[in-house]
């Protein structure tokens, strides 16, 4: 996590008082709608994909489904990801993929978020196809092309090069940083 541990690290140690406020002057609602989210980062011009997973993204941090992130759903998120146990994030990883809410992820779920984050993050690397025949081989041990919540923590868990993989992929530092230091896109003049 190099620079992006440090910043958010430093950033988690101010007091509650002043993310509260933080978290008011770029929300004077006192709610993040799924607009203000998209705006925040910029999503102007990102594919579908992208779009569809900052939507599934929002929708995993509007834990009570109101269509709003307020001030305990955003620093119960950012908490998980920067300082959330390892079952925690692997859970909250789950809910990302699981986009049909059937309580399985099967290929094309998972081939859709990582497409996704590659289009955000502009990483192309290896091709999303790939790294879901990596993940399946490993993990899906009953040969059905979808895993479940169980199946797909104990094999991360099992798997340190699939749990690495998963935790590059899904950081969302970059995010946090955009949202915490309140980087709205620019009204044209």
């Amino acid at each position: 996590m190099g620079a992006h541990g440090s910043n958010l690290d430093a950033i988690m140690e101010e007091d509650m008082h002043h993310w509260y406020n933080k978290f008011m002057r770029e929300s004077p609602s006192g709610l993040i709608t799924l607009f203000e989210l998209k705006s925040m980062l910029q999503m102007n011009g990102m594919t579908e994909e992208a779009s569809s997973y900052v939507d599934q993204v929002f929708n995993t941090f509007d834990m009570d489904g109101d269509g709003y992130i307020d001030f305990v759903e955003y620093i119960a998120a950012i908490s998980l990801l920067l300082k959330g146990e390892i079952n925690q994030k692997l859970k909250w990883y789950f809910k990302l993929f699981d986009q049909d809410g059937n309580g399985k992820i099967d290929k094309d779920e998972m081939e859709t978020i990582f497409k996704a984050i590659q289009d955000i993050t502009r990483s192309y690397d290896i091709p999303p196809e790939d790294i879901v025949t990596l993940v399946y081989e490993k993990i899906d041990v009953n040969g059905e092309g979808e895993l479940t919540l169980e199946e797909f923590i104990s094999g991360a868990r099992e798997h340190q090069d699939i749990m690495d993989m998963l935790s590059k992929m899904m950081d969302l530092t970059h995010v946090l940083e955009i949202i915490v230091r309140g980087q709205k896109t620019k009204a044209v003049n």
